[in-house]
């Protein structure tokens, strides 16, 4: 079952940029988190929630496709969907997209629920479900 999709929108600044011009390749991993902090925390599930329940989010695994470049001053659109949760991991597929909305890079991204006390995976609570768009 997919959740709603999340639209997040930025502008790339010059300090992203690499030696080439364009988006450095390590600055697409650091929208898209930026993109996953403001959706949950739109959802009630910020670092508050994070630092009271001592249970928050952790990256399992991250695959990256890298499409077409994007330069200085471009504004961009940051989608993002859960695809799925299974036991104790959540598939979430994000996209960034240009002005034309063409899809200039997206990742599949492997998360969990992490108990910060027990150092653990546990199951998503309902409040974790909803905040992820579920």
């Amino acid at each position: 079952m997919a959740g709603r999709t999340f639209t997040y929108e930025t502008v790339v600044r010059e300090s992203q940029l690499d030696s080439f011009g364009h988006l450095n390749h390590a600055r697409y991993l650091e929208i898209f988190e930026d993109a996953r902090w403001d959706l949950i925390t739109a959802n009630g599930y910020g670092l508050d929630k994070v630092r009271d329940t001592r249970q928050g989010p952790t990256i399992l695994q991250v695959q990256v496709r890298y499409r077409r470049e994007l330069l200085a001053r471009q504004r961009i659109r940051v989608e993002t969907q859960c695809l799925g949760y299974e036991r104790k991991v959540a598939r979430i597929e994000q996209r960034i997209l240009d002005e034309r909305g063409e899809v200039c890079c997206s990742a599949e991204i492997l998360i969990g629920l992490l108990d910060l006390q027990a150092r653990k995976l546990i199951l998503p609570t309902e409040d974790w479900k909803h905040a992820i768009g579920l």
